[in-house]
């Protein structure tokens, strides 16, 4: 089991490996005239830089660096990822309509490829919504009952 200062070194470690990565990427292709292979190589690129990003949130949560989300911004937040999950789901559905009627295989391989991506991204979506839309949101509500509950007399003289 890592310990958590562990788990941030590796983190940390693999933050730096990605940006290699990326930085390796675009050097193979930055004099490529196959715009196929470029853009490909450069795709690969993009998913190491995301992967860049989910290990810095990672970084984020493991140091405690995720402050509660207010009610105002929740509602704004969950808003915009209840449509991005909407949005998710019709490229799901687009790409899982067009898969059968492709037969030239680089198109179907990358097609397939996307449709996995947009499903992972519609999974994740949902479990951001849940773990932290619907878990850290500290309502007016939940602010007084911390506040109050417990107390005998909510601040007045004698209740």
């Amino acid at each position: 089991m890592f310990t958590e200062k562990q788990l941030s070194k590796f983190l940390k470690e693999q933050v730096q490996l990605e940006k290699r990565i990326i930085r390796a990427a675009k050097a193979s292709v930055k004099n490529a005239k196959n715009k196929l292979v470029r853009y490909l190589i450069e795709g690969i690129a993009l998913d190491s830089s995301k992967h860049a990003l989910l290990l810095n949130a990672l970084i984020a949560h493991v140091k405690s660096q995720t402050p509660f989300i207010s009610q105002e911004k929740r509602d704004e937040l969950g808003e915009n990822i209840s449509k991005h999950i909407e949005l998710e789901a019709q490229a799901i559905e687009t790409y899982r309509d067009i898969l059968p009627k492709t037969t030239d295989p680089t198109v179907k391989q990358i097609l397939q490829s996307i449709l996995e991506d947009e499903r992972r991204h519609h999974q994740l979506l949902q479990q951001i919504f849940h773990l932290v839309i619907e878990k850290e949101t500290l309502t007016e509500e939940d602010l007084w009952d911390l506040t109050w509950k417990d107390v005998p007399f909510h601040g007045a003289p004698g209740g």
